[in-house]
């Protein structure tokens, strides 16, 4: 039995694996950064252990600094979470060395995994379809240029131990191959000490569509079905929805019927996703497994009624599937945006400052993923996501409205965010008709600009002019007969 889970992680996922721990009666504790505002993520758990006070790669990313921190606390178990060590297979050998239940799969399948050419060559073996391309060892600038005529252009250059889209370069042209390759390799060196690289065959408007997985280890794996996650911005995603919009029921059976190949074929256990692309033809490819935990996993928990984490929870434990494939039916349809700390209007930089009022929207069908509150503070040495926020309702169109209500009763003051930007994607007309592709931000990028009403100057001159009169009249409460600030401002209040 696991009595004890530590979570090295943070924000809203350290808050998801805390809850969940407590339901199921397991004490928890978080390892934090000092240098991260941690204090409204550590409410949930029962204890606490620093790792120190620097960045990720000195806390989060110290794999001996991160089991030191378990037997500090005698935790038996450990959750990664995503990002940070949760697809490091060299986390889950250590916790097996350490006596520590990894809650995730085993070392050998997020190894087999690891690799973007080894996945590939398992893909192949296994009969999963993917995409043209080169993924030998052979490394050789020649080599890797020849492979690149012989495939064809356009082109998808890629490291092979990569994600998040860095070292990742599209090649339009011959001419462009030699400086995208060495950019490349450069970038992959630079992320993950490896420079070795993909060439793939580059798909124009792809949709992106993956699989959730999840098995016991014992040979019993399930699909919860499929998240479409094609609007992207710098290959991270920003809504992902299920089910996937515009996808025939063949299809759906094809694709799942490949990832279940993919999970068998490195004998799954626990949470887990199967990528695919898809093609304008309704062609897929395999693209990828994330061997953890998916930051939109709430999707598929809103239209299942199931808990993914206390399903890994109780996996880790020695327990078998808590599904079986015929359990397991979608109701309706579920939406998710990430609600980030950045600046859509500059080039989404990231944005810092201290939350000085914080409002979750609520009511039916809305669920709010938060890892900040009122006086967070928000800095620049860690991911600015703030939140995530799903909405689910009995259809496509009812979850669509349902979203945008809620993204309008979202209020975060004290640093910019992408809040009001998330409300143009999601009612854009083309993502109500389900027309969307990994192109979609780019194709549809002067449309979802912020529009400035020609009111705004007149609007900004009347305030400016009320303005004395209204800092004369803050202390109304105390001098009887002043009138009050809003009486000096009159409509403009709102």
């Amino acid at each position: 039995m696991v009595s004890k889970v530590i979570v090295p992680n943070r924000g809203e996922i350290a808050v998801r694996i805390a809850r969940a721990c407590r339901e199921a009666g397991i004490a928890s504790a978080l390892a934090f950064s000092e240098a991260d505002d941690t204090r409204y993520v550590r409410r949930f758990f029962d204890e606490t252990v620093s790792l120190g006070s620097g960045d990720a790669r000195a806390t989060y990313l110290d794999v001996s600094r991160v089991i030191d921190a378990a037997r500090s606390v005698g935790a038996d178990a450990l959750h990664p979470g995503y990002g940070f060590l949760s697809e490091r297979a060299e986390l889950a050998a250590a916790c097996e060395d350490a006596g520590i239940t990894f809650i995730g799969p085993k070392a050998s399948s997020i190894a087999a995994m690891g690799s973007k050419a080894e996945s590939r060559h398992l893909m192949q073996r296994l009969g999963v379809p993917v995409v043209p391309g080169y993924d030998g060892d052979d490394q050789a600038l020649p080599t890797l240029t020849a492979e690149a005529l012989r495939i064809g252009f356009p082109l998808l250059v890629k490291a092979s131990a990569g994600g998040g889209g860095k070292g990742m370069k599209v090649v339009r042209s011959a001419d462009e191959l030699q400086a995208a390759i060495e950019s490349a390799q450069r970038e992959a060196m630079k992320a993950f000490g490896d420079d070795r690289l993909l060439l793939e065959r580059y798909i124009e408007e792809p949709r992106h569509v993956e699989f959730q997985i999840f098995g016991d280890g014992r040979g019993n794996i399930v699909h919860l079905f499929e998240r479409d996650c094609s609007i992207q911005r710098r290959h991270q995603k920003v809504v992902e929805e299920s089910p996937a919009p515009r996808y025939s029921d063949d299809l759906r059976q094809r694709m799942a019927k490949a990832a279940i190949a993919a999970a068998q074929g490195v004998e799954y256990r626990s949470a887990g996703t199967v990528e695919f692309i898809v093609t304008p033809d309704n062609e897929f490819y395999f693209l990828e497994m994330n061997t953890r935990l998916q930051v939109e996993h709430p999707v598929t928990e809103q239209t299942l009624d199931v808990d993914l984490v206390r399903a890994q929870l109780a996996v880790a434990a020695g327990g078998e599937l808590p599904w079986s494939q015929n359990d397991l039916r979608q109701r309706g349809h579920a939406i998710e945006v990430r609600i980030y700390a950045e600046d859509p209007d500059d080039r989404f930089l990231p944005q810092t400052g201290t939350i000085a009022r914080y409002v979750e929207p609520s009511g039916p069908g809305v669920r709010v993923d938060a890892g900040v509150t009122e006086r967070s503070e928000v800095g620049v040495k860690f991911d600015p996501m703030l939140a995530k926020l799903i909405c689910s309702a009995p259809t496509r169109d009812a979850a669509i409205d349902r979203m945008d209500r809620a993204l309008r009763d979202y209020i975060i003051l004290g640093t910019k965010t992408n809040v009001a930007w998330l409300r143009r994607v999601v009612t854009h007309p083309a993502f109500r008709d389900g027309l969307v592709s990994t192109r979609f931000l780019t194709d549809h990028a002067e449309s979802l600009e912020r529009t400035i009403s020609p009111l705004a100057p007149l609007v900004a001159s009347a305030l400016a002019s009320a303005a004395p009169r209204a800092n004369a009249a803050t202390n109304a409460d105390a001098a009887p007969g002043v009138p009050s600030v809003w009486d000096v401002l009159g409509g403009w209040k709102t």
